[in-house]
């Protein structure tokens, strides 16, 4: 008698509206198409770990899709560093022994860019993964879209769009802290989508005194507010400057000694980076005497019902990741492709940053329309 097929699903790193979608795409197409079982393991990588798992049959599956935030839960520990017992261990080998105990014939694993690294370790333990790219971020390589995006995209919109009457009737400037850390998809594209009066982003370092000239320029036409939109990982030249060149040492550092140096450089950068956008505003407000004020959305933009293009991705993404299964198709990402999808060899996709060319057609549309971009 043949063996019905199993399959293993998770969530890993930061939540993100769709992914519930996802889920239950993976689900029901698996036990409508095929008559496989499903199974979601808890927590991420950490549920895998300490073999934490539950049965998603059409009835758990049933209700969720619509729902925000994901029913198995989340973390962002990793396979090989993993805080067990108060230390840090290396559990791949109980991960890969949990994965034949359970019988798997495949991993499905929902995530990000640090998701895709770590599926690939598992790849490289001889499981077979497959996984579906989520992040409200937008920066997983050779996708055209993410899971999630498309929901915080929404929300950051209509947070700018509801800061414009207070920024004009108390003629200040607001500026509203965006989520991305490396990548300004969704700063861009809120600012360009909510009217913003400036937009920065980590891939174009600012002149602080550029974007303060920018907003003297709008006092001088007789508009006294100004909303600027910013990315959280944003930097000045200056910083931009320092950070490339720590990057530098770490990226060429042989000795442990250097790496070790190198990390802790960089802890200290970001540390200090993390209150920039405080920084900005005392500055702006210094360099235009106009006040100034910080909006910083957070998780907000992680929350909530998933829109409907990010359901619709989902379900795309998911439905089609139980093709390639049947197919024997493995070691890929499920990437959207126009209409379509497409398979994607994890190791093109892990390590890989899908950031803004300076040259975008969403960069060249905001200057177009006047928006400044800090240069």
């Amino acid at each position: 008698m043949k063996r019905t097929k199993r399959i293993g699903i998770l969530t890993a790193g930061g939540d993100s509206p769709g992914l519930n979608a996802a889920i239950r795409a993976v689900g029901k197409a698996a036990a409508v198409e095929h008559g496989w079982e499903l199974i979601g393991f808890r927590d991420g990588f950490l549920g895998l770990a300490e073999n934490r798992w539950t049965r998603l049959d059409r009835q758990t599956l049933a209700g969720i899709l619509t729902v925000g935030g994901t029913v198995l839960g989340t973390s962002r520990d990793k396979p090989h560093r993993m805080r067990i017992g108060g230390r840090e261990r290396d559990m791949t080998d109980t991960i890969v022994a949990n994965y034949r105990k359970q019988r798997l014939d495949a991993l499905v694993c929902l995530g990000g860019g640090g998701t895709q690294k770590n599926a690939l370790r598992l790849l490289d333990a001889g499981l077979n993964i497959l996984t579906l790219p989520k992040t409200i971020d937008n920066d997983v390589a050779h996708t055209d879209a993410t899971i999630g995006f498309d929901t915080a995209l929404g929300i950051a919109t209509e947070a700018i769009d509801r800061l414009h009457s207070t920024a004009h009737s108390h003629h200040r400037i607001i500026i509203a802290e965006i989520m991305g850390h490396a990548a300004g998809w969704l700063a861009l594209g809120a600012g360009i989508a909510g009217g913003a009066d400036v937009i920065l982003i980590p891939e174009i370092p600012y002149d602080v005194g550029a974007v303060a000239a920018a907003i003297r320029s709008r006092v001088r036409r007789g508009n006294n507010f100004s909303i600027v939109a910013v990315a959280e990982g944003a930097k000045s030249i200056e910083d931009a400057r320092l950070f490339a060149d720590v990057d530098k040492r770490k990226k060429s550092a042989r000795t442990k000694e250097e790496k070790d140096y190198a990390r802790l450089r960089l802890t200290e950068f970001e540390s200090k980076h993390a209150g920039n956008t405080l920084r900005l505003a005392e500055q702006l407000k210094e360099l235009t005497q106009l006040e100034a004020r910080v909006t910083i959305l957070g998780y907000v933009q992680r929350g909530g019902t998933p829109s409907f293009a990010d359901r619709l991705l989902a379900t795309r993404l998911g439905t089609a990741c139980v093709d390639y299964i049947a197919e024997g198709v493995g070691g890929v990402m499920i990437a959207a492709s126009g209409d379509g999808v497409k398979p994607v060899p994890l190791r093109d996709v892990a390590g890989v940053l899908k950031l803004v060319p300076t040259d975008h057609s969403w960069v060249t549309a905001a200057r177009r329309v006047g928006t400044a971009m800090g240069d």
